[in-house]
């Protein structure tokens, strides 16, 4: 399904899907709730008596939360009748208006018809990925309103009830509307829906959107402004406001949930505007941080989650969302940015507050982070259907290959994870410094700077002018051109005598597309323009390059990365970036779009404000690896 073209809200746990009218008609679409589809149907008719039919004039998302569309029908020159539509959005399901005007000199006539159907099918079961056997849910009709009430397999008992104005008759399918208007006559009709869920919570401190927009109000210079506005609103769209405070659900539509790599990195890239989705970011993990082993959901002491989600799959443990722990890179994330908190506020209170978290979290890269003993952290493939077979950011099942194409096997050691891991240290000892207690951060110091000289004599390659992209399970390296190396300049593991031959290598004509930097050199065996990770351009990955190139120095270089990635949200129609453009070199035709990206995504979005205040995103260079 091409978001582009489809009708995407979302407020908190809530969001609706629809074709690009607005109609929930098939496949996917749906109004969502905690990862359960409540209608599975909602789409207006409208039919006028005249002849013709109502046409759409206009359809537009001015923010994650609304929809307004202007449908009419025109004889002539003219429009005689109009339906202008608004609808919205909220955490507990949609307010739906339509305004139905006469603009002719005649009276006229029109019925009008709400289709709704409801199947409360699990998340995963509605995208294809499950299969599950239930019952219709329990239909309830009065005057003017309609219940559907369904009872999950765990006893759950949810429902959603429509509510319409009181023009409507009800029925076990929808309502109709039956209309005459005289001329210059406006009436207004609608339906208001509402989920319960009790499963579900109200947000806790949501913050509206003209708050939200104030913590932003230094970047109006930005070179594209209606893009950084558009940026900024998916970015409060995007929010969930958790009991531990505002964290960022990954992307509308399919990951409206909180992504533990994904949040992370959306929270340090909207430092230092908005500290508080950090530590909520920091304290919601913290509450899903691992207690135990648990094979089935990639669970170990410390270690931080993946994905959390709550619909009747996870629920009865058939998937093993409830939370999944399978990714390598989130934990080390976490301790790096509750020391890049502490920088953006000068506050150790977070750091005092989640020490137990932070401390585990170090304690499991040496536990189960490293699982051979070689030095590096590394993530054991999982069987087919029992979980992600590649757990870093690169997560598609032929996103690790050699140079030959052969695809890497065994325990794999992906490079920017060691990136990520010297950072963590350097952030634990900067932590501890801050604490006052200096014989522990040297210690971490120390094994910041073994890391780093052991990472340089594994994995660089000189001959490529880059590092490999990881080393399989016999430690051979991936001798493959990569965008991971360009976030080890993010992390800060390259030697500062290595950075200009790595940056070089990152703008060759094999990586640099012109709209970003591809995940895969354009002469290697598995480049593929149009895939997921071989060959493609994402822009948060672009984005983290061109921090690292901001750190190193190279700002002409990070200008431009920036520029690229504006000029490539701007050529798009609604103004977003999009999780992934393919990898094609730039021209004077438009980024050829993959098709199923979703859009908004958070890391995306975050983006483009982390791409205006990279001066303030970094401390200082700190060179702590040995040279070559």
């Amino acid at each position: 399904m091409d978001f582009r073209h489809n009708t995407v809200l979302k407020e908190h746990y809530t969001f609706f899907v629809g074709d690009a009218e607005g109609r929930v008609l098939s496949d996917e679409h749906g109004l969502y709730n905690r990862d359960t589809r409540v209608l599975s149907r909602y789409a207006w008719r409208l039919l006028p008596t005249a002849e013709g039919i109502m046409q759409a004039l206009v359809v537009s998302s001015p923010r994650p939360d609304t929809l307004y569309s202007h449908h009419a029908l025109i004889d002539g020159p003219s429009q005689t009748l109009a339906a202008i539509r608004t609808l919205r959005a909220h955490a507990h399901g949609l307010d739906d208006e339509l305004v139905i005007e006469n603009t002719s000199t005649a009276r006229q006539s029109i019925s009008l018809e709400l289709e709704v159907g409801a199947d409360f099918a699990d998340l995963f079961e509605a995208r294809g990925w499950h299969v599950a056997q239930r019952e219709a849910p329990a239909v309830s009709v009065e005057a003017t309103a309609l219940a559907l009430r369904h009872t999950a397999t765990d006893g759950v008992e949810q429902a959603v009830r429509l509510t319409f104005d009181p023009l409507a008759a009800a029925r076990p399918d929808g309502a109709d509307w039956e209309l005459s208007l005289a001329p210059g006559e406006r009436v207004s009709i609608g339906a208001s829906v509402r989920i319960d869920n009790p499963l579900d919570a109200p947000p806790e401190g949501p913050i509206d959107y003209e708050t939200w927009r104030s913590g932003f109000a230094d970047l109006s210079w930005a070179p594209v402004p209606a893009v950084v506005e558009r940026a900024i609103d998916d970015l409060r769209g995007l929010t969930l406001f958790t009991a531990q405070g505002p964290v960022p659900a990954a992307g509308i539509p399919w990951f409206v949930a909180a992504f533990g790599r994904d949040a992370l990195l959306s929270a340090h890239m909207l430092l230092p505007h908005r500290a508080d989705v950090a530590a909520g970011t920091l304290r919601y993990l913290a509450h899903h941080q691992g207690r135990t082993v648990d094979a089935f959901r990639a669970e170990q002491p410390g270690k931080i989650m993946h994905e959390v989600r709550f619909g009747e799959l996870a629920r009865t443990g058939r998937v093993p969302h409830g939370p999944y722990y399978g990714t390598v890179d989130a934990t080390p994330l976490f301790v790096s940015l509750v020391d890049a908190h502490r920088r953006a506020t000068n506050d150790l209170a977070l750091v005092r507050e989640l020490r137990p978290a932070w401390e585990a979290a170090l304690q499991w890269i040496d536990a189960y982070g490293d699982i051979d003993g070689d030095g590096f952290v590394e993530f054991t493939p999982a069987a087919a259907g029992e979980g992600l077979t590649v757990q870093s950011w690169k997560d598609s099942d032929d996103s690790m290959s050699h140079d030959d194409g052969s695809l890497a096997t065994g325990a794999l050691a992906v490079s920017e994870v060691q990136g990520y891991v010297y950072d963590a240290y350097r952030s634990a000892a900067a932590c501890l410094v801050a604490l006052g207690e200096q014989p522990e951060a040297a210690r971490w110091h120390a094994r910041a700077d073994a890391l780093a000289e052991r990472f340089h004599a594994a994995y660089w390659q000189d001959d490529l002018g880059t590092y490999a992209m990881a080393l399989d399970g016999d430690k051979r390296p991936l001798r493959v051109q990569n965008s991971d190396a360009g976030q080890l300049l993010w992390s800060g593991i390259v030697p500062e005598s290595i950075a200009p031959r790595l940056v070089e290598t990152l703008f060759s004509d094999a990586l640099f597309s012109g709209w970003g930097i591809r995940t895969l050199g354009t002469r290697e065996a598995r480049y593929n323009p149009v895939s997921y990770h071989n060959g493609s351009v994402w822009p948060h990955d672009t984005a983290l390059i061109a921090g690292g190139l901001a750190r190193y120095g190279f700002g002409e270089h990070a200008r431009r990365l920036r520029d690229a990635l504006f000029d490539l949200a701007a050529a798009q129609v609604d103004g977003r970036l999009p999780e992934l453009v393919a990898g094609y070199a730039r021209d004077d035709r438009p980024p050829v779009p993959y098709p199923v990206a979703c859009r908004p995504q958070a890391w995306d979005a975050a983006a483009l404000v982390y791409l205006l205040t990279l001066e303030e995103a970094h401390r200082p260079l700190e060179i702590g690896a040995a040279s070559p």
